[in-house]
């Protein structure tokens, strides 16, 4: 089985194997695969063909309704020890004779790895016998009850870090006002960071899914009301005239045809996903509303992860991008 990883040269993880004579068994690095072997495979749909056109063809096969003591579970992380903790220190398979197929983290299924660290309220998939996967439930903790309070400390400290560093300024050779992160992307670069290292400093980030979507809605709609009360005054005054007119077009333009275009790239092109391409959509016109629309119409928050990984990058080049226009056009 190791030098499977080898030949086909991707990432993947095989759960199960049922051999010629029906017995299903769960395979580890030194098993033998022989023609005829039917394995269960959990790897990345862009990978999938490849995988194919090595190993074989794919069958259509219900493993869950085959009799035998082999099952899959899913197993919730509730423990703060295992916070940051990486999957292949669990040493699950030499431990507990199971093999980990999938790490389910905020609806998003991430390939069970074995440098992948382990986050509260995490969602592990793995796949054994029963009395060894109590046991395994056991150690990890498996407990909703404990995921019920959100953690408070770590939410406001991530705020209270975040409005500093959004209030730092900092100064680039040529440009004459230095540039600040906002009360926008200082919080959102902060969260990044404490979500990948905070658990060297013992911080939980882990939140309840109604408490996180309980944040999100309050904070959109103070957005909303904050900018509708600071343009409403002035908005058909403003809009509605021959200046204005212009205005919305070009505003229009700039907005529409960049997007149709890297939209279109990256759908075709490189086959993104679709809830991807929408967080990006709203990441690079730093576009909280967008994002808000983009969460409701798809139910899960991969249109999130895109959104926090574009926005830092934007939120820098529009703030320098504007200071570098403003000077060029005054030479």
């Amino acid at each position: 089985m190791m030098q499977l990883h080898d030949i086909v040269n991707c990432d993947f993880v095989v759960s199960r194997l049922q051999d010629k004579e029906g017995n299903i068994i769960i395979p580890n690095s030194q098993t033998v695969i022989h023609l005829g072997d039917k394995l269960y495979t959990v790897l990345s749909q862009t990978v999938e063909e490849r995988f194919k056109s090595v190993i074989g063809p794919e069958l259509e096969m219900d493993w869950e309704s085959n009799p035998g003591p082999v099952v899959s579970r899913r197993i919730l992380i509730t423990k703060p020890e295992y916070n940051g903790v990486t999957l292949g220190s669990l040493k699950l398979r030499h431990g507990y004779s199971l093999n980990a197929t999938r790490v389910n983290r905020a609806g998003i299924d991430l390939l069970a790895s074995p440098d992948l660290r382990l986050q509260m309220g995490d969602r592990l998939t793995v796949v054994g016998q029963l009395e060894d996967i109590k046991r395994l439930a056991e150690k990890l903790g498996n407990s909703v009850k404990r995921l019920n309070e959100p953690n408070m400390f770590t939410l406001f400290a991530g705020i209270f870090l975040g409005i500093i560093v959004g209030s730092i300024p900092i100064a680039f050779p040529g440009i004459s006002v230095p540039m600040k992160l906002g009360m926008a992307g200082g919080p959102l670069v902060v969260a990044i960071l404490l979500s990948r290292f905070g658990y060297k400093l013992k911080l939980v980030t882990y939140t309840s899914s109604a408490a996180s979507l309980l944040m999100r809605e309050i904070g959109i709609c103070l957005f909303l009301a904050s900018v509708g009360i600071a343009a409403g005054a002035d908005f058909a005054s403003t809009v509605f005239n021959n200046t204005g007119m212009w205005w919305v077009i070009w505003g229009f333009m700039i907005t529409f045809i960049p997007l149709i275009i890297v939209g279109s790239i990256a759908r075709g092109v490189y086959k993104i996903n679709v809830l991807t391409i929408m967080g990006m959509f709203g990441g690079s016109m730093t576009d909280p509303p967008a994002l808000a629309f983009a969460n409701n119409s798809t139910g899960n928050d991969a249109p999130a992860v895109a959104y926090s990984t574009v926005y830092p990058l934007t939120m820098f080049l529009r703030i320098v991008a504007a200071q570098v226009l403003v000077l060029a056009l005054a030479s």
